[in-house]
């Protein structure tokens, strides 16, 4: 069994292409059960956040599955291969593992050393978890990612005034506004991006805010938790006409501030300056609103220059980093090496041979004074029940072959014959279950 990613990230990826691979919560319950019927797809975790989309697999054929997974995208979001390809990247064994060890810990984010990843994988973990789509493979990867993450923020300082995107967002606004204080704010989107960024915005001096989001309800809540003035969605543009910054970060699917809008707005504010900043993914505001005159529009991507001069400080603690996650990579593989059958069944027959040796040598003492003859036959005879007791299971193991299922057969003889600490029935029952 093997591990398998296949993604795209803000590295691979402009803004364009990854809204168009976004898998909201809501649609992944569908994605996952679609994935997994692949025949070399056993298990399978999709994270997607703002900069990443990626398929974490446990797989029996690593090509085939690859080839499978692109072709699961491609369905899924409605991108054609050949304009997909030339963004993916298809990571296979340890440097899968690795791969998510990195990004985990921050390491492969836009901003080195955020804290939202951790949160965002452990959520992409669960999810798929309780849908039944993972088991022992991406149980134990994903159980160990985590460690890795909560390590790496408590073991070195790589998330000492770390930098989210929503804080990078706030420092944009600072090299804009020389001071903050006295700057109305409106939050569009009443989500954890948007909460997270009016606390920096808080920090930074504002104490002006609009918040407008779909459920007024939100809204409202958000308000009276950031003394902000809550807006009915429908009357976003209205209220916009107050506002020096907007931090835009909805889940909506299309373009919530249009170019035609944002004309209208200008007008009514007699073209003062305005700075957006569009955080979401996909885009809330249209790319032509910034053509406007003394519109000042950034999105993600734009917030790449603010990242950079981040990095210096930081990448020595990335450099500890490294060595805490090789660390856990050696941990994992030796683990998930003994799930092989050859292993599995070279221990057990090991373990069985100590359990002959040590009992036909107390049978031996209690007897007293045996011929040679006498304890070979004793000998020869325990041999032969262990041998007769051993020959099914191995013979049906070996018999699963490349079974994409067979893992799991391996990990239950190792719980039952104590040959690793571990409990799989729930993983098996979730297996019978779906």
């Amino acid at each position: 069994m093997h591990i398998l990613v296949t993604g795209l990230s803000h590295k691979t990826a402009p803004i364009e292409i990854r809204e168009k691979m976004a898998f909201p919560i809501e649609s992944q319950e569908s994605a996952l059960e679609e994935l997994i019927k692949s025949r070399f797809i056993s298990e399978g975790v999709i994270l997607s956040t703002c900069n990443r989309t990626e398929v974490y697999t446990a797989v029996t054929d690593p090509d085939r599955a690859a080839d499978d997974v692109v072709a699961f995208l491609c369905d899924f979001c409605g991108i054609k291969k050949v304009d997909l390809n030339r963004h993916l990247y298809s990571y296979a064994r340890e440097r899968s593992i690795h791969h998510l060890f990195r990004v985990v810990s921050s390491l492969d984010s836009m901003v080195l050393g955020e804290a939202q990843i951790l949160g965002q994988v452990k959520e992409a973990y669960t999810t798929a978890l309780e849908r039944g789509a993972t088991s022992v493979i991406l149980n134990k990867l994903f159980t160990n990612a985590l460690r890795v993450g909560k390590r790496a923020r408590t073991e070195t300082a790589i998330g000492e005034s770390a930098v989210s995107v929503s804080s990078v967002a706030v420092e944009l606004a600072k090299n804009v506004f020389e001071d903050l204080r006295g700057r109305v704010v409106m939050i569009v989107g009443a989500g954890e991006m948007s909460e997270l960024t009016a606390q920096s915005l808080r920090d930074s001096g504002v104490t002006s805010f609009l918040v407008a989001n779909r459920t007024y309800e939100k809204a409202v809540d958000f308000s009276q938790r950031f003394k902000a003035e809550p807006v009915r969605f429908e009357d976003l543009h209205a209220y916009m006409i107050r506002a020096d910054i907007v931090i835009s970060s909805t889940g909506a699917q299309e373009a919530v501030i249009t170019r035609s809008g944002m004309h209208k707005i200008m007008q009514e504010r007699r073209h003062s300056p305005i700075f957006l900043i569009d955080i979401a993914v996909p885009r809330d505001v249209e790319p032509d609103a910034g053509d406007v005159q003394n519109v000042f529009l950034y999105n993600i991507d734009d917030l790449k220059a603010v990242v950079d001069a981040n990095l210096s400080e930081r990448q020595t603690e990335a450099e500890k980093v490294e060595v805490l996650i090789l660390e856990e990579i050696e941990d994992f593989t030796e683990w998930l090496s003994s799930l092989d059958v050859v292993p599995t069944i070279a221990e057990l027959k090991e373990m069985a041979e100590s359990i002959r040796n040590e009992e036909v040598e107390k049978v031996l003492n209690k007897l007293g004074d045996l011929s040679d003859k006498d304890k070979n036959e004793i000998g020869a005879m325990a041999k032969v029940i262990l041998s007769k007791m051993l020959h099914e299971p191995v013979i049906r193991l070996k018999a699963k072959g490349e079974d994409k299922d067979q893992y799991l057969y391996v990990e239950t003889l190792r719980y039952l014959f104590g040959l690793e600490k571990g409990n799989p029935d729930d993983d098996m029952k979730k297996r019978k279950r779906r």
